[in-house]
């Protein structure tokens, strides 16, 4: 049963992640706000919802290593192998407010993780925790992040709205069909409609999954670590994968770097702030290996402003290796 479950996780998951990214552009064209904007935000927190909800769950029940783990997997996974899949499809183009704001950022956060992290080595602490004055510095953080996207997008929406040459001309015997066929109720219904499938999609996957993965007694850690980051990165998978076919880099790249940014700041900050999380030393070089990956996706995008196809492919490739070497040391 658990196997036709996953099957009709990843039915949902294809479908959600169309139909929100369509909504999502369309919402983004009709309020003229930069596709980037939308991806950083209703894009990348929607599809973020299912590592917020196994996260949080987790760090409720104790189930530390599956918490953080889950975390820095999904943003690994997000990184190396929806970036890869994405520009593998399409070469991804960068736009230059990416390389100079929302990718510092990320590392940032990354890196802050990290070093909350090291209790053991920076305060002779024999254990390392992520306590809760820890999850707040977080969510101050994110309230702060939150604040610059909100700022940024009603910056950009004036601009647009006061510059002559952004204005469309619409044929006046056309109005009708275009307020029939694309009014804003249907972009958000179409949008609402994709999420709902992308995160029930995803709870169903991950599941699943976990199930069939302790009946082999695998640990949570390592469970965290591939199958449910993997599982709830899928939403991300799928909708910067689309994002990607239809033309739409901005959306595609800005949902992983949301993503990221959520995962680290929000996900990591309430599950800390509901109980402190007790850091295994071995999920610190998992931590590492996140900010590495961030550090060579920027790389690659800051050389050209654009992530090719064989830069992509190195990516997943890296992934695999990724893979390879918790396998081995599990």
């Amino acid at each position: 049963m658990n196997y036709i479950l996953l099957v009709i996780g990843f039915i949902l998951l294809v479908k959600g992640a169309d139909y929100f990214v369509d909504g999502s552009s369309s919402i983004a064209k009709k309020l003229r706000i930069p596709s980037l904007i939308i991806g950083l935000t209703i894009v990348a927190f929607g599809t973020s919802a299912p590592e917020a909800a196994v996260s949080i769950t987790a760090s409720v029940n104790g189930q530390n290593g599956m918490a953080i783990g889950n975390v820095i997997g999904s943003n690994i996974f997000n990184l190396l192998m929806v970036i890869g899949a994405s520009g593998i499809i399409k070469p991804l183009l960068v736009e230059k407010s990416i390389l100079s704001k929302e990718f510092p950022f990320v590392l940032l956060t990354s890196i802050i993780l990290v070093i909350l992290s090291l209790d053991s080595l920076l305060f002779n602490s024999s254990i390392n925790i992520i306590s809760r004055m820890d999850g707040i510095i977080l969510l101050i953080l994110f309230a702060v992040f939150l604040y610059y996207l909100i700022n940024s997008a009603m910056k950009n929406r004036k601009e647009n709205l006061c510059d002559p040459e952004t204005s469309v001309d619409i044929d006046v015997g056309n109005v009708k069909a275009i307020e029939k066929n694309n009014t804003m109720i249907k972009s958000i219904l179409i949008s609402i409609i994709g999420i709902a499938a992308i995160i029930f999609g995803g709870n169903l996957v991950v599941n699943s999954a976990s199930d069939i993965a302790s009946s082999f007694g695998v640990s949570d850690q390592l469970i965290g670590l591939t199958i449910v980051s993997i599982g709830t990165s899928l939403p991300e998978f799928v909708t910067s994968v689309i994002a990607a076919t239809k033309g739409e880099s901005d959306l595609a790249l800005g949902n992983v770097i949301g993503s990221n940014i959520f995962n680290i700041l929000f996900v990591i900050g309430a599950s800390a702030l509901i109980s402190p999380m007790t850091v295994d030393p071995k999920l610190i070089i998992d931590g590492a290996i996140m900010i590495l990956s961030t550090v060579l996706v920027y790389f690659y995008a800051y050389r050209k402003n654009d992530i090719s196809k064989f830069e992509s492919i190195t990516l997943s490739l890296l992934y695999f290796g990724y893979m390879g070497y918790l396998l081995f040391t599990a």
